[in-house]
């Protein structure tokens, strides 16, 4: 079962000229569906394709065009609100969102206001052993995403690339539960997480498939626990929303920046505008791109080509019993089946991949610990240093469980297996037929340990008067027979013989 028995983080604080000030966060999470075609129109989603070439009359607004819903694309979002424990809503609608820019070729966006498809959910944000925050989803709704602007590809003019028009997002907004910088980055990244285990997002940040706005204000302490208490938002303070954050680092020092920039207004008697800023990574702080706009400001009404939409409670539930172990009930039973600690299973259900490498590991390997210690620390840390990720692995999960077999078996010792490990991963080959090859199995057998041993304290008196009167010493003798015996001789033994030797 999983443990719900978090502790809450204690909200960050940030020390003013006039006394302390704490933050307040919601944010809105721009996640691209996983789909092969568009919301309402077949074209293709494929990444960095030419400019203006997955383009369908319906996306480019061509006179008498009508959108047609992508069902996928909605099964996909219900799939994401059933992950996040959330409300379905039987029945949605789509309105339309009135804005003008070059890149939006409708002069409007189907979105959802009203009534989306999904209600509210939760996520549970770890911060450490048993340190989390339980934060409120307020709605996702499914909408059309924009075209591109293109401003640096001459002096004179600007290019559009409606390529990403018409593709189907999924905006989930949450509640103002978030308390600070670091909070904010973990949110994303859990909320990443479980997404990509849904298969309904693939979180790519850097091709702009997930991104984040960033609403960010401040308040005295004690004025958020009156607004819980009141629902009233005026004490929270005026918020102001960072657009388009797509790196977890900039999101903590678009937020820092922010507050500490409210803050100052503040304190020298101003007030805060409610506006949308932009962050300036290079200078390393947010600047004004738009007053902030209401609902009102959009002229928001029902879609007049699409009829509400209306689903079947029969088919929520095939769509939540085909849900797959969600990160959270994955770490629990990785804690409980295999006895990992809670740092150890988090980093190997950190990715979806990740966890499934490290179960056929610790399946064929039949050490769920040895496993975690091998994929963790061995393979990891290579493909880390490296710049690789699991699916680049030159090591098989079969490869890494047959050397994992070879130590447990007594074939190997943990310094072999590290030789062993580099050949594989360089030259790649059976563990097993390795170690045979080139004669690196483990020496077990204790007559010639015991000749070793006796060679090395014959030769080494003065050492061998030394340990008896500090045996600590010994360990020296052992180093000296696994120099001699070129690793392989069995470790354990080595130290049994070595203490009997010398009477220890």
């Amino acid at each position: 079962m999983l443990d719900l028995s978090f502790e809450s983080p204690e909200p960050k604080r940030i020390s003013g000229a006039t006394g302390d000030w704490e933050l307040v966060i919601g944010m809105e999470i721009h996640a691209q569906v996983s789909s092969q075609a568009k919301l309402f129109s077949g074209a293709s989603t494929r990444f960095g394709a030419e400019p203006n070439s997955n383009v369908s009359l319906v996306d480019a607004a061509m006179p008498g065009m009508l959108p047609v819903v992508n069902g996928f694309c909605i099964e996909q979002a219900v799939r994401t609100g059933l992950g996040l424990k959330a409300q379905i809503n039987l029945v949605s609608a789509f309105d339309r969102k009135n804005y003008f820019y070059p890149d939006l070729p409708q002069g409007y966006q189907i979105s959802q206001l009203y009534h989306p498809l999904v209600g509210e959910g939760e996520v549970l944000v770890d911060m450490g052993p048993g340190v989390a925050r339980k934060v409120r989803i307020e709605r996702i709704h499914v909408e059309q995403d924009a075209g591109k602007s293109i401003h640096d590809m001459d002096p004179n003019m600007s290019f559009v690339d409606l390529n990403r028009t018409g593709v189907a997002l999924m905006e989930i907004v949450s509640r103002p539960d978030i308390r600070g910088p670091e909070e904010a980055a973990a949110y994303v990244t859990k909320l990443r997480q479980i997404l990509r285990y849904l298969g309904t997002c693939d979180g790519n940040m850097q091709n702009g498939n997930l991104r984040a706005d960033v609403n960010v204000s401040v308040c005295r302490p004690g004025d958020y626990e009156r607004y819980q208490e009141t629902q009233d938002f005026a004490h929270l303070g005026t918020r102001c929303e960072i657009k388009n954050m797509n790196s977890m680092r900039f999101i903590q020092q678009a937020i820092e920046y922010e507050a500490r920039r409210q803050i100052g207004i503040l304190e020298d008697g101003g007030a805060v505008v409610q506006e949308t800023r932009l962050f300036d990574p290079d200078k390393g702080e947010t600047r004004s791109m738009r007053s902030k706009e209401e609902a009102h400001d959009y002229r928001y009404f029902p879609c007049p080509d699409l009829l509400p939409l209306e689903i079947e409670q029969g088919w929520v539930d095939d769509i939540a019993a085909s849900l797959p172990e969600l990160p959270d009930e994955k770490k629990a039973r990785f804690m409980g089946d295999f006895g990992l600690t809670d740092y150890d299973a988090s980093v190997l259900t950190a990715d979806v991949a990740n966890a499934a490498y490290f179960e056929a590991v610790a399946a064929e390997a039949g050490d769920g610990k040895l496993a975690a210690n091998w994929v963790i620390n061995e393979l990891f840390g290579r493909l880390k240093k490296e710049g690789h990720d699991i699916t680049d692995s030159p090591v098989s999960a079969g490869q890494l469980a047959g050397i994992i077999r070879l130590i447990r078996a007594g074939d190997i010792s943990g310094k072999i297996a590290k030789d062993l490990f580099e050949i594989v991963y360089t030259e790649g080959g059976d563990p097993a037929e390795i170690v045979e090859a080139r004669g690196m199995k483990q020496v077990t057998d204790t007559g010639a340990i015991e000749k070793a041993v006796d060679e090395i304290i014959a030769a080494n008196p003065a050492q061998v008067e030394k340990a008896k009167q500090n045996p600590k010493l010994a360990g020296w003798f052992v180093g000296q027979v696994m120099k001699a015996t070129g690793g392989k001789a069995n470790p354990k033994a080595v130290n049994e013989i070595v203490a009997a030797k010398l009477g220890l």
